[in-house]
């Protein structure tokens, strides 16, 4: 009786359609948002925008573009890190070559610029999948990373090989480079994760979204029904790598505000993508927050209750942690495939009939 749909009548198409059909969702949600763009920009600090808030807004706008790919569309792969570093390095280039150009566009740009490449490699989809395609898209992520090691060009042959971002800001605020203030870095994040986060959810509830669905449940079926392969999977690639992209310029120009390419963009970057939309619920645009969320968090807690807590070495904490999120990885992939976000569905159910469950 906490959380009730009976009396939320629709009496038009539009109401119908509406993204929170719930009116209790639709208040939380705004709420949520309220709290987000107008109390927390107030007491935000360097530590929480940097450990905290910046991480969670970049991965899960990178998980976002996983789950189009992977959870949506049925394309597994483990390219994340490579594609994140396109975005960086289209970012980097568009800002030392373009000085005039805004942040935002450079940002969106390189999305565009990651959209392409990730059509390049996506074209392997069309002849394999599972397995095969998820080696097609791990050779990605190593050639990628070693093209922006090798080529001077893409670091504008600096000694270092490192890039880093030149100060840039919109409507008057630093959001890049040495002068930014947390509260502009956290609002341009989070108004990039807003839009593009609707942006997302609406285009899965469309025609390419139930093509993606169909060519995941079953592409047979789905083209036999109509739906062209080719165009849906290369779509997903497309719109899967412009999301990717975007966090990775995000990442490079706006959180760390330097990049070298094989310790920000490993192997390791693509497995943690992977982990969060395992663990928050493959297929879920809730799962996509809810795993970036615990994966930003997780260590932060336990660092903090056994190394401040209880003294415990650093390495053995984070030991631990490595076989916790290994434990519930093999916990999620038995138990509840759909992660997180099929745990709060089943919350949800229950809370609708509490407290009389029968």
């Amino acid at each position: 009786m906490l959380y009730r749909e009976t009396g939320d009548f629709k009496t038009s198409y539009a109401r119908d359609q509406q993204i929170f059909p719930v009116l209790q969702d639709r208040v939380a949600f705004w709420a949520l948002l309220a709290v987000a763009f107008l109390v927390v920009p107030f007491f935000i600090d360097d530590y929480w925008a940097n450990s905290i808030f910046l991480p969670f807004l970049i991965y899960a706008l990178a998980a976002i573009g996983l789950n189009i790919l992977t959870g949506y569309c049925g394309q597994v792969s483990l390219g994340t890190g490579g594609f994140m570093a396109v975005g960086s390095y289209a970012c980097y280039k568009l800002m030392t070559a373009f000085p005039e150009l805004n942040i935002l566009f450079c940002v969106l740009l390189s999305g565009g610029v990651t959209a392409a490449v990730g059509v390049l490699f996506g074209l392997p989809s069309l002849r394999i999948k599972g397995f095969y395609l998820a080696v097609a898209t791990l050779a990605a992520q190593f050639f990628l990373v070693w093209l922006f090691n090798k080529v001077p060009w893409f670091y504008n042959y600096s000694a270092t090989g490192q890039i880093t971002a030149p100060e840039r800001s919109i409507f008057g605020y630093s959001v890049t480079g040495s002068g930014v203030t947390p509260a502009a870095t956290y609002l341009f994040c989070l108004g990039i994760l807003v839009v593009m986060g609707f942006a997302a959810k609406n285009l899965l509830r469309g025609r390419i979204g139930r093509s993606w669905m169909a060519i995941r449940d079953m592409d047979i079926a789905a083209e036999i029904i109509g739906v062209s392969p080719l165009k849906a999977k290369l779509s997903a690639f497309a719109i899967s790598s412009f999301y990717v992209g975007v966090a990775g310029a995000l990442y490079f120009a706006v959180w760390f505000g330097a990049a070298e390419p094989t310790e920000a963009f490993g192997i390791n970057q693509s497995f943690l993508v992977l982990f969060m939309i395992i663990i928050g619920g493959l297929g879920s645009m809730l799962g996509s927050f809810l795993g970036a969320a615990f994966m930003v968090l997780m260590p932060i807690f336990l660092k903090n209750l056994m190394v401040g807590g209880f003294g415990v070495d650093i390495a053995v904490a984070k030991h631990v942690e490595i076989t916790i999120v290994g434990a519930l990885i093999i916990f999620f992939l038995i138990v509840e495939p759909h992660g997180l976000a099929r745990l709060w569905a089943i919350t949800k159910e229950k809370l609708r009939l509490w407290p009389f469950p029968h």
